[in-house]
């Protein structure tokens, strides 16, 4: 039952042309390269390993070299890698590449290069986890990367789930109902009541959806409800253009400083630009706590932008960042 890890089988996709539905306005979004160094690298890699199947050296061996087997373990280690950057024909480099591409670069910009190394890996390891669970004793190859690459789809679906795909470049899609349908494919298939081939590795595919899923909350539940939960993006002043705060994986104590960031652009913009207000919030008497001081402020920061805070409001910034410093002080 295991084999080459194939990801989309018949489906072929390609970008909505006109402007999807996005978790905040299309205008905002920072633009995105076609092709990031992470993914880019990835393709070439496995791009260069199929040259060497059809030219210099016989495509058993290179699986043989290469490809994951449990029998091989542990004289192999390096297969739990290598079977990521090894597939079993044109196709089925093709459209694992494809699908790459098609979700890979968008994820990268959104995190980091560095970020995006380590979770695709993650996936990649995950996939083959599950795998040995249900064919620990089998002899055949695992090869693809596909498994990392539904992972990779995952945090696609998780961050923008509402995007839309064409099926046969006819049927537009939502890519969280597509992500579902993958996985249920797989589940039918791997638990042997489907009509797929029997040499796709389906828990292999799972497990790196499997690993995605875990990954992404635990990540998110470390991060927790602050300032990366609550806003997109901070505008800068000035004729710098605007500077998208991080959504990357990044721990608790780095929300501390981007709240001090916020406080030095607020002392700029009043200094730059007197007299810009809207509408106060609520009387700080009325607010329960530091955090619900600042979940206010950065609503309306990233409604109207720095320049909307009062006066008022922006001394109230300042204490709620000397508050939350000095909360961080007394923990450790």
């Amino acid at each position: 039952m295991s084999g080459p890890c194939v990801i989309l089988g018949k489906w072929s996709l390609r970008v909505k042309s006109r402007q999807v539905c996005m978790s905040y306005p299309l205008a905002d979004e920072p633009e995105t390269p076609r092709l990031t160094p992470a993914v880019q690298w990835f393709i070439a890699i496995n791009v260069a390993i199929y040259f060497l199947q059809i030219t210099l050296v016989r495509p058993a061996d290179v699986v043989s070299w290469f490809g994951f087997r449990a029998v091989d373990l542990p004289e192999r280690w390096w297969t739990t890698i290598t079977y990521m950057f090894v597939h079993g024909g044109f196709w089925h480099l093709a459209l694992n590449m494809y699908t790459l591409f098609l979700f890979g670069p968008k994820v990268e910009h959104e995190w980091s290069a560095p970020a995006f190394v380590r979770y695709f890996l993650l996936c990649g390891l995950g996939g083959l986890m599950l795998h040995l669970l249900f064919f620990r004793g089998s002899a055949i190859p695992l090869v693809g990367a596909s498994a990392a690459i539904y992972g990779v789809m995952l945090a696609y679906a998780r961050r923008w789930p509402d995007d839309e795909l064409y099926l046969f470049a006819i049927i537009p899609i939502k890519v969280k109902w597509l992500m579902a349908t993958l996985v249920l494919i797989d589940l039918v298939n791997g638990l042997g009541g489907g009509f797929g081939n029997p040499n796709v590795a389906h828990f292999a595919h799972l497990g790196g959806f499997v690993t995605g899923w875990f990954y992404l909350r635990a990540t998110e539940a470390a991060r927790g409800e602050g300032i990366r939960a609550r806003i997109d993006r901070v505008r800068d002043l000035g004729d710098d253009p605007p500077r998208p705060v991080p959504r990357g994986l990044q721990r608790p104590r780095q929300e501390r400083d981007d709240v001090d960031d916020i406080v030095a652009k607020s002392k700029a913009a009043l200094a730059q630009h007197p007299g810009v207000q809207v509408a106060p919030l609520p009387p700080t008497s009325t607010l329960p706590s530091p955090q619900a001081d600042l979940d206010l402020l950065l609503d309306k920061i990233s409604k109207h932008g720095i320049d909307s805070l009062s006066d008022e409001e922006r001394r109230l910034l300042e204490d709620t960042s000397r508050r939350m410093r000095s909360d961080e002080r007394s923990d450790s």
